[in-house]
Formats: C-alpha cells, sequence, structure tokens
C-alpha cells in the first residue's frame, strides 16, 4: 500500500493527539529543537506511526520498523528533494516488528520469536513479496521482545534479545547479543550480560562492536547509569544482573558475582534517558569534529520523577578510541515539561545529513549543516 506524505488535515490530527497547537497545520514543532550553530533539522517524512529502526538500501529507499502497530514501511524520496515523496506499508500485522537490516536486495525483519526475509523488496514496495523465515526460534516474551538487527562488517547477522524482566537471573538465551548466518544457521553469541540493546554500531576503522545498554529500573531516580559498551573479545560478559554500570553491584544478585569479573562500559550515560539507536558518523557533511563519533538516541524516561532523555547525544572518542566526552546534540522534544517526541533510531545518509525517528511523533527528521562557527 502506498501514500504520499501525511496531508495538512492528518498532521493537524496528529498534533492535537500530542496535546501540541496545529499552528499552520502543516509542519511538527521543530523551533523547539536546539542544535548546535550551523546546523538545521526538518522533516523527512511524517505520518509514519510509531517510527522505529532504520535501515537504508542502496537504492536509497528507507525501511523503517515498527514496535506496537506491527508494520513495517519503506520511504521513498523519488525527486532527491531531501524529503520523503512516498510511504509504502510493505508488512501489517506482525509481532513487535523493531528490528530492520537490509542487504543484497532483500529485507531483513526481525519480530519477538522470529527473523524474517523479503526478497527482492525494493522492486515489489507496492505487491511485497511472502516473507522467508530465516530463523524462527527466538525467546516469546514480550518483556524487551522487540529486537534490533544489523548486518556487521563481516556479512553476519547480528541481533539482540533483551532480558525478560526488569531485573532477573536468566538462561543463555537471553540478555545477549547474537549473530547468524544469513540463512538463520551458525548461531553464535557476541556479548552476554546484556540487559536490553537496542542499537549497535561497528567502528569505521577497527570495525570492533559498540552497543548501548538500557540500565535497570526502581533504584532511584539517579542509577543506575545507561551504557555505551564495546566488545573487544567474542563472548564477554557486560555485567547484568549481578552488576550495573561496571561498579554498581545489584541488591539481589549483586552478592553473587562481584563487579570486578565483568566489562564496564566505556562510557557511562546518563541514567533512565533509554539509549537506543546509536551510529558511528561516517559521512562528510558535519564539520571534522563530529567524524567517526558516535550518535545516540535516547528514547527518554519513564521511570523518574523529573523526566530525562528525550535528544541526540554525541560521544566523542579521543586519538586512542576511547571516549572523552558525552553531551546533548540535539534536544527539545521534551519541552516546557511536555514530550512531544521520542528519538529512537539514527541513520547517517550518503550525503551527510542524519535521519532521527521517532515514535512519540511518528516521523523522521534529517539533520543537516549547512555552515557557521
Amino acid at each position: 500500500m502506498r501514500r504520499t506524505i501525511l496531508t495538512a488535515l492528518a498532521l493537524t490530527s496528529t498534533l492535537a493527539a500530542l496535546g501540541l497547537p496545529a499552528g499552520a497545520g502543516e509542519e511538527l514543532p521543530l523551533e523547539r529543537i536546539k542544535l548546535p550553530p550551523g546546523f538545521t533539522i526538518d522533516v523527512y517524512a511524517s505520518g509514519l506511526e510509531d517510527a522505529r529502526s532504520m535501515a537504508l538500501a542502496p537504492s536509497g529507499v528507507l525501511f523503517v520498523g515498527t514496535r506496537r502497530e506491527g508494520k513495517v514501511y519503506a520511504v521513498v524520496d523519488t525527486n532527491g528533494d531531501h524529503r520523503a515523496d512516498e510511504i509504502h506499508t510493505i508488512a501489517t500485522g506482525l509481532d513487535m516488528p523493531n528490528g530492520v537490516a537490509f542487504r543484497d536486495g532483500s529485507l531483513y525483519v526481525a519480530e519477538r520469536g522470529r527473523i524474517s526475509r523479503y526478497d527482492g523488496i525494493e522492486k515489489r514496495l507496492d505487491d511485497p513479496p511472502a516473507p522467508v523465515v530465516v530463523k524462527g526460534d527466538l525467546p516469546s516474551e514480550s518483556h524487551h521482545g522487540w529486537r534490533y538487527l544489523r548486518f556487521g562488517p563481516d556479512g553476519l547477522l547480528y541481533f539482540s534479545v533483551g532480558a525478560p524482566c526488569n531485573v532477573c537471573q536468566t538462561d543463555d538465551r537471553h540478555a545477549a547479543i547474537f549473530r547468524i548466518e544469513p540463512d538463520g544457521s551458525g548461531m553464535e553469541t557476541v556479548a552476554r550480560g546484556v540487559r536490553n540493546s537496542v542499537g549497535f554500531d561497528w567502528h569505521p576503522g577497527t570495525k570492533e562492536l559498540w552497543f548501548t545498554d538500557n540500565g535497570r529500573d526502581l533504584l532511584g531516580d539517579d542509577a543506575p547509569p545507561d551504557e555505551l559498551d564495546h566488545v573487544t573479545t567474542l563472548g564477554q560478559h557486560f555485567g547484568f544482573p549481578y552488576c550495573h554500570g561496571g561498579d554498581l553491584p545489584d541488591p539481589e544478585f549483586g552478592h553473587e558475582r562481584p563487579c570486578a569479573g565483568f566489562v564496564p562500559p566505556v562510557q557511562k550515560l546518563d541514567p533512565h534517558v533509554a539509549a537506543l539507536g546509536m551510529r558511528f558518523y561516517t559521512g562528510s557533511m558535519f564539520p571534522s569534529r563530529y567524524r567517526n563519533q558516535i550518535f545516540i538516541a535516547e528514547h527518554g524516561s519513564w521511570n523518574r520523577s523529573e523526566e530525562v532523555g528525550y535528544r541526540v547525544t554525541l560521544v566523542t572518542l579521543d586519538a586512542s578510541g576511547r571516549p572523552s566526552s558525552y553531551e546533548t546534540f540535539a534536544t527539545g522534544w521534551l519541552s516546557e515539561g511536555r514530550v512531544w517526541g521520542r528519538p529512537v533510531d539514527v541513520q547517517v545518509m550518503p550525503d551527510g545529513a542524519l535521519l532521527v525517528s521517532d515514535d512519540r511523533a511518528g516521523a523522521i527528521y534529517r539533520i543537516r549543516y549547512a555552515g557557521g562557527s
């Protein structure tokens, strides 16, 4: 099913549902977004209910998964003006199809219990092919049941399986990042002790995996931190459920295994920000200080008396490849005490612009650098 970008009437209804003033009825309130000097933000696509993780095909088609809606979208900029003209709904009725990945003409979609492949999808956006199940025996719990999915530089398909709880001891099928061959065979554990990762990427130089991980809830406003982690050896353990943030023993399970036995985060992120999608910036549009640095979409808190997150942050690395700063890059989706948007994923475009998906406003934004100090 194809449709053009959201009409003014439909967008007005969307704004009303979010508790926002309609204004001219044609734009989300992007004037609330604060960026460093020289950067601007525009709507790339709107009307995508529950827009979550993104995958870009070489043709320029952007595939977008959802969590609650059960849909997968294909977003197309037909005239090259950096704003999508068409939205195709290529799948409906799926079970938490958050994760999407693209390779060799096929779209891979991760649902709660399986990973499927849609072959030749770019030529069949209006008549999608039937999915081929690649791996159909994933855990079925709904708690942290949404998967993140990407192909690594080694050609293998990586996916996450979260813990089926806030905090608990799990079996080897949960709280981990795995990889498989594109046909679903040869499953290996990449990282263990990972509570819930909904974003990972590979360093452009070393090709090593980095990922975000959401800290547990119900330890107060300021603990534990979310994490940015770095895998240097296959199968490393990052602490869950025994240790949080590298140095905070869990009050229930921490006595069983000390924090010293686990890999600490390379960067502690702010508590409860719900750090999700992340990307190393590999484009050339942004100034040099941003190149090969990490952008993170922070979805925002629910378990905190004062809300935090709802922003895109930047982690910069020093010459040795270690994080040297953690700072806000784009903020304003939490404005005047009201949340109107929740960033989920980031995607570097071929021209160097940065896309940001938003499952609250049902939109994808395009951040570009236009010059300035």
